[in-house]
């Protein structure tokens, strides 16, 4: 095998526009993949969720929030 220039070198210049094109695509891919991946695992804790909650016979309103007394001020 003999070492030549082709085979260490690109013979051409990569444009700056298909670069960042590249990139842009790149980038572009792995953020739809992990909205999807996102997507999945809510639907999916959504589902046991639910299904908890049916087993331990709770209905899908939340419960009302205690209230705090309201804190007196001190007066000078």
């Amino acid at each position: 095998m003999t070492a030549t220039k082709e085979k260490f070198f690109k013979p051409e210049k990569i444009n700056a526009r298909d670069k960042a094109q590249t990139t842009d695509s790149a980038a572009r891919g792995i953020i739809e993949a992990e909205v999807i991946a996102r997507d999945k695992k809510t639907e999916k804790l959504k589902a046991l969720r639910l299904e908890r909650d049916a087993a331990e016979g709770r209905t899908g309103e939340p419960a009302p929030k205690a209230r705090r007394p309201a804190k007196k001020t001190a007066t000078r």
